[in-house]
């Protein structure tokens, strides 16, 4: 969303759009901040999240972004706000995000010229190479010590 505002800073029906999201989803996160992902707390911003997906999902858009944005309200609204309404369930999905950039770094750094068993061995050294971070263990070290195991490292 933020990129797309960059790309249009002038289109005030996206930025309309967009602030009105924001407040709303600012508004959930410092509850979040405060009370953790619990739904009893969470629940009170339901009725509030289902108006701004109605509005954007029907609103009469003309410029392109938010036409766009309009297309994924109405088809993920739905979703969007799943979280609201089960204990802790993550409102982002930065994890799986930070799983995927490695990979996404890696395929436009090769252009898009990669074979199926080239994929295969680099998604298994990111899988080594996460781990190891995960676990608090230097890759190198790992690598160097000639154990096939994170566990007998």
């Amino acid at each position: 969303m933020n990129a797309d505002l960059r790309k249009n800073p002038f289109d005030q029906e996206y930025r309309s759009l967009i602030g009105q999201f924001s407040a709303l989803l600012k508004e959930i996160v410092e509850t979040i901040d405060r009370y953790g992902l619990k739904r009893r707390h969470l629940r009170k911003f339901q009725r509030r999240t289902d108006q701004f997906i109605e509005l954007a999902s029907t609103q009469g858009f003309s410029s392109a972004a938010s036409l766009r944005y309009q297309r994924r309200f109405r088809r993920y609204g739905g979703e969007l706000f799943t979280f609201l309404k089960h204990d802790g369930v993550a409102w982002n999905n930065n994890n799986a995000e930070n799983a995927i950039k490695p990979f996404a770094a890696h395929r436009k750094n090769v252009d898009g010229n990669f074979t199926a068993k080239g994929i295969e061995q680099y998604l298994i050294f990111l899988s080594i190479q996460q781990t190891c971070r995960f676990r608090g263990v230097r890759l190198l070290d790992f690598l160097r010590s000639g154990e096939t195991s994170l566990d007998d490292f």
